[in-house]
């Protein structure tokens, strides 16, 4: 099954990712990627789709679909490193998979959270991206 992205959310001071079920009175329904569990958001907590995030690069801006699919190949079927690993082979990574990302403004702390949630979409659903023409196409 394909994953889309603009229904994959991140919740500051949360970890993990989440899908969108439902709007509720006082925010949105969630449920984690990993254990199924699902809870209630606030409508004042910040909430942001993975669709909606870019990664700097020295001419543009890259979507974080794309550049998880070049992390694919990249990687191939292995795990991309944890959060944990050494800030040089984090940089390293990002060094084949967007080699032009820019080195003044995609810091560790951003690489951190990119090699998560790759890892995440990896183990709880898929790296195999609904595309954003074709859901413009359904609507």
């Amino acid at each position: 099954m394909k994953t889309d992205l603009s229904k994959v959310l991140a919740i500051s001071g949360q970890s993990g990712l989440y899908n969108y079920v439902s709007h509720s009175r006082t925010g949105v329904i969630v449920e984690a990627l990993a254990d199924k569990k699902r809870s209630n958001v606030s409508a004042s907590g910040k909430v942001t789709s993975l669709a909606d995030i870019s990664i700097y690069t020295d001419d543009e801006e890259v979507k974080l679909q794309q550049v998880f699919l070049n992390m694919k190949e990249v990687l191939g079927d292995a795990d991309a490193p944890t959060s944990k690993a050494k800030p040089e082979e984090l940089k390293a990574l990002f060094e084949k998979a967007l080699p032009t990302y820019d080195r003044d403004r995609f810091y560790v702390s951003h690489m951190k959270k990119v090699v998560d949630w790759y890892n995440a979409l990896k183990n709880h659903a898929s790296l195999d991206f609904v595309e954003p023409e074709s859901e413009d196409a359904e609507a």
